[in-house]
């Protein structure tokens, strides 16, 4: 198993956790609305060919927030600034949910920062048809029964959710949602000018990767990415719900691994 590390940078006064392990070049994974979920077997995978940085965003339990940082514009503009401290020009962007709408926004700001981008169930364009689940509206627990096609599928299912959580654990939770609703909730979940900027990524390799039965992020959204930007692809990977990544790990990482060894 790759090693990883637990460091911190200090950026614009706030620090800012993050996880690294792996050699080779580098790669951003940015996590989605339910916090960082740590060193997760995906990351062992990829460190195998990468240098992995998984940092948790601003405001999020483990990293502070600048008391200026208010909207998901804000957290784009500021993340690359994360990106000039930890000398990650040229790096593979990739991202789950609104980490992925997060890696979107970053790209259509600094097109050439970044070689490759990867974007999985993303959030942050809105669908013509039916709407992105509020997540805030469910809570946690009926988000998460949302968020799996099956949840016999996720080995690490029970260490990762299913657990019970100890009161520091309830306390993160709790920072984490409020981080998720300031940064997400108006307008819910999606950016009005993200869909006509994505032209901006013509020139940058871009996978999209989907579940096919996400209940919360529609795979409309997806086929709305990948029409976005010019040459893009779109893989949607069956009888999965919205973490392929860790209900179907086998069929993510090969598609993966096939892109970002291309």
């Amino acid at each position: 198993m790759p090693a990883f590390e637990e460091k911190t940078v200090t950026v614009g006064g706030a620090q800012i956790r993050y996880l690294i392990g792996g050699a080779g070049p580098q790669l951003l994974w940015l996590h989605g609305s339910e916090g960082n979920l740590g060193w997760l077997r995906l990351h062992d995978e990829l460190a195998r060919s990468f240098t992995v940085v998984v940092p948790t965003h601003p405001g999020f339990a483990g990293s502070e927030r600048p008391p200026w940082l208010e909207s998901f514009v804000d957290l784009s503009r500021f993340y690359l600034w994360i990106v000039q401290e930890l000398n990650l020009s040229d790096a593979v962007l990739a991202g789950h949910f609104i980490g992925g709408w997060l890696a979107a926004e970053m790209a259509v700001m600094s097109p050439k920062s970044f070689t490759r981008m990867l974007l999985v169930d993303a959030a942050g364009v809105r669908p013509r048809e039916g709407e992105i689940t509020d997540i805030f509206l469910h809570g946690t627990e009926g988000t998460r029964q949302l968020s799996f096609f099956d949840v016999s599928q996720v080995a690490d299912y029970e260490l990762l959710f299913g657990t019970k959580p100890s009161p520091e654990a309830r306390e993160a939770h709790i920072i984490n949602r409020e981080a998720a609703t300031r940064y997400c909730w108006k307008p819910y979940m999606h950016d009005p000018a993200l869909p006509p900027l994505l032209e901006r990524l013509r020139d940058l390799p871009t996978l999209i990767v989907w579940g096919r039965q996400d209940r919360i992020v529609p795979v409309e959204c997806g086929e709305l990415y990948r029409k976005g930007i010019a040459g893009s692809r779109l893989e949607i990977i069956d009888r999965c719900g919205h973490f392929p990544h860790l209900e179907k790990p086998a069929e993510f990482v090969k598609v993966a691994s096939s892109f970002l060894g291309g």
